[in-house]
């Protein structure tokens, strides 16, 4: 190796060009898969929202089209039979959007009347204050829980928390802000007010409820929509197999879906990063076939004096292995110095606003490594047991003979 340095650096620079690839595709599949999971993370990875629709099949007695509307009875149903579900909330929106007053600034804003038990279903973050309680929703607590645009539309930059907002004309304090969310375009995830439950019967009527939300984590997610669905039906009449009658958004599920998406996205990315590794492998195996063809002589007197086959096939394999062992050091380094030059690829954050955490970030994980080193271990191997086993092959009075 040290005879033909310029040829085995060469060599080593190939394996090394090839590991990096390997190993920053393979990042960047995890830092997909990250991505995603943080975008469901941010709304709720395990929320389950079941909503009322129209029926459009006849059952029994009633037409097709009859609309279903969801009570407290309803809610009480599902605590029943999903006995493993942790928590539940009902929805109520106010419709068309609320006038919002502070002082002299008025906007319109989503509100919505909600159980406390939202807070862990949606997974939101306070940035300051609280989010209302057991205790506010007993005592119809006429309390508010803002969005950070909300909060800055309204006060611009002063401080919320105490101060009363009208919501239309009725009196809510203000005893929290949530942090940001991430929000598509012009959605309103930012803008919303937060109000308990019972507190929403001064706005409107919530005798027939918008929603119910749930909490779904450990549980089967066939099994989780299948016993919603029957159940419901026998509440209302209505067959279950009508998809119509109801909407059932299961995040778990959708996460599940995407995570398939991205474990494919991982194996394509490894295969191209092996395909490069593997030309690699094609320069590591050209170089030590030329190798064996200069050293037929040498190989000749090694046999000559009692060197058995074993060990001319470790002789030249070691050689290979340890041409891909520094080029694969070097390739390391080499991927981790442009994962940090490159850090964060666009991904979320182009399409929504505090989505950072939506983003592609570039992290060379242990396990991307172990992978990688296995690929590197089998492409080295392969490249080099060829010419190794050519060598041990040679038969010592032709290889005496060869000049």
């Amino acid at each position: 190796m040290r005879h033909d340095l310029r040829k085995t650096i060469l060599t080593m620079l190939g394996m090394a060009w090839g590991i990096a690839t390997v190993v920053v595709l393979l990042a960047y599949g995890d830092g997909f898969g990250r991505a995603i999971e943080n975008i469901f993370e941010s709304f709720g990875a395990t929320a389950v929202g079941v909503f009322p629709n129209r029926t459009s099949e006849q059952a029994g007695g009633n037409k097709a089209g009859v609309e279903i509307r969801f009570t407290n009875d309803d809610v009480e149903l599902l605590r029943n039979v999903l006995p493993l579900v942790r928590h539940t909330s009902r929805h109520v929106e106010k419709r068309p959007q609320s006038v919002v007053q502070f002082g002299p600034r008025s906007y319109n804003f989503p509100v919505l009347g909600l159980d406390p038990q939202i807070y862990d279903i949606w997974n939101l973050r306070m940035a300051d204050g609280r989010f209302f309680n057991d205790q506010d929703e007993m005592t119809h607590g006429l309390y508010a829980v803002i969005g950070s645009e909300a909060k800055d539309k309204l006060f611009s930059g002063m401080q919320a928390l105490g101060e009363t907002i009208r919501v239309d004309g009725v009196s809510f304090q203000i005893i929290g802000v949530l942090s940001p969310r991430m929000q598509e375009g012009d959605d309103d995830d930012n803008r919303t007010i937060y109000i308990p439950f019972n507190s929403m019967d001064v706005l409107r009527d919530i005798h027939f409820i918008d929603g119910i939300w749930l909490d779904s984590q450990g549980l089967d997610h066939e099994k989780l929509t299948r016993t919603i669905r029957d159940s419901l039906a026998v509440a209302h009449n209505f067959k279950a197999s009508d998809q119509r009658a109801l909407f059932i958004f299961d995040a778990q599920k959708q996460l599940s879906q995407f995570s398939i998406i991205s474990l494919g996205l991982k194996i394509l990315m490894g295969f191209i990063g092996t395909i490069t590794l593997g030309i690699g492998g094609i320069g590591l195996m050209n170089i030590m076939l030329v190798s064996v063809t200069q050293r037929t002589r040498e190989i000749g007197v090694e046999k000559a004096l009692g060197a058995r086959k074993a060990d001319i096939l470790f002789q030249f394999l070691a050689e290979a292995m340890v041409i891909t062992a520094v080029g694969g050091v070097l390739g390391i380094l080499l991927s981790y110095a442009i994962s940090l030059s490159v850090g964060t690829l666009t991904l979320y954050s182009a399409m929504a606003k505090h989505a950072e955490a939506g983003d592609i970030h570039l992290i060379v994980a242990p396990r991307v490594l172990l992978i990688s080193t296995i690929i590197l271990g089998f492409v080295g191997i392969a490249s080099g047991m060829f010419p190794a086993l050519r060598a041990a092959n040679l038969d010592p009075i032709e290889a005496l003979r060869y000049e």
